[in-house]
């Protein structure tokens, strides 16, 4: 049985990966600019980061429903 230690380190993971995510976009979105990157690599770093965000609201619901399966 799940206790609230894991709860607590899968929803920090949770932040870690919106956090990076983030990140991640808002930096490449830069050295994109700053690089005159293509339209087509910019979109698939847009894409990339889309999925990156997308995964962590997969791991939000399914700390969700593991929280509702163990609560007392």
């Amino acid at each position: 049985m799940a206790d609230n230690k894991d709860f607590n380190r899968r929803g920090r993971m949770i932040a870690l990966v919106i956090a990076g995510t983030g990140l991640f976009w808002i930096a490449a979105t830069i050295i994109g600019q700053m690089l005159e990157l293509n339209q087509r690599l910019r979109a698939f770093m847009d894409l990339a980061a889309g999925a990156g965000f997308i995964w962590a609201i997969w791991m939000i619901y399914g700390l969700w429903r593991d929280r509702r399966e163990h609560e007392d």
